[in-house]
């Protein structure tokens, strides 16, 4: 028995999982990388080296306007990487509370109705609108959509200790003093708040909300006070990416950006499938 134990052992073995303030630590790092990276990116690049010199003549130039790498990189790149940012930590945290809400991965279709109803100009919008994309940033969203996500997050996160009671049962939460309906509510309220904004500023970005959370447990484990902001992190990095790639990859042409969220999304989402069926059998 005692010269089997090892063997035993090994086969039991798991990798180790991050702690919960080095995940937040790498994936807060993930992201400013990111951000750097995709800020350079698009039809008109712009090459890292040349950013700091970007945001110093913003601040120093005296010329009007400033010059086209500063007219770029201020109206269209920066507006676009900010509500990029805001839409990927609302998704992420819109996920993360409603699979430890619901204990079950989101799921989500577009509005048929207006489909059958449109003309056909409000039907090619639509169509723009339901493969989604960052291309229509404007300050006034980034601050709707951002501004909306910070108080999504505020709240959120606050819901993290009574999400992890209710992952023991609705009984055995509310002999730990959780008010279990209150919670639903709030994380309902919450969640639709933060898919609202983004969805009415970008269109539907699929997956992220799927995604996020589950990696951020498997690295992790299922503790919300860092699987909430784990997933609004790594839902910021996620959609940075995929925005990078969509607006590069067929330049000048841009790919929409929920086609490569769901290139990711549709296979994740069948291995949770065949996960899920095969835990029933």
């Amino acid at each position: 028995m005692n010269a089997a134990a090892p063997a035993v052992a090994a086969l039991r073995w798991t990798p180790r999982r991050l702690s919960g303030p080095s995940l937040l630590l790498c994936l807060g790092a993930l992201l400013m990388l990111t951000l750097l990276w995709a800020a350079g990116q698009g039809a008109y690049s712009l090459p890292l080296s040349e950013l700091p010199g970007v945001l110093l003549g913003a601040v120093t130039t005296t010329a009007p306007g400033g010059s086209g790498a500063e007219l770029v990189f201020f109206n269209i790149r920066l507006p676009r990487l900010v509500l990029g940012l805001a839409a990927g930590a609302g998704l992420g945290l819109a996920g993360a509370l409603m699979q430890g809400l619901f204990r079950n991965p989101l799921a989500g279709a577009g509005l048929g109705l207006l489909s059958f109803l449109a003309t056909d100009e409000q039907l090619r919008n639509l169509q723009f609108w339901l493969l989604g994309s960052l291309g229509g940033a404007r300050w006034s969203a980034v601050a709707l959509v951002g501004g909306i996500t910070l108080v999504a997050g505020g709240i959120g996160l606050r819901l993290a200790r009574p999400l992890n009671a209710l992952a023991l049962g609705e009984a055995q939460a509310v002999l730990l003093g959780v008010s279990v309906e209150r919670v639903k509510q709030i994380a309902i309220v919450v969640t639709a708040l933060a898919v609202g904004a983004v969805t009415a500023t970008t269109g539907i970005i699929g997956f992220i909300g799927l995604v996020a959370p589950h990696m951020v447990r498997l690295v992790a484990g299922p503790d919300h006070r860092w699987v909430l902001p784990g997933s609004a992190l790594l839902g910021a990095v996620l959609v940075l990416l995929a925005d990078a790639v969509a607006r590069t990859l067929l330049q000048p042409a841009e790919l929409p950006l929920g086609v490569l969220t769901a290139v990711v999304g549709v296979p994740f989402f069948l291995l949770l499938l065949r996960g899920a069926h095969g835990r029933r059998l």
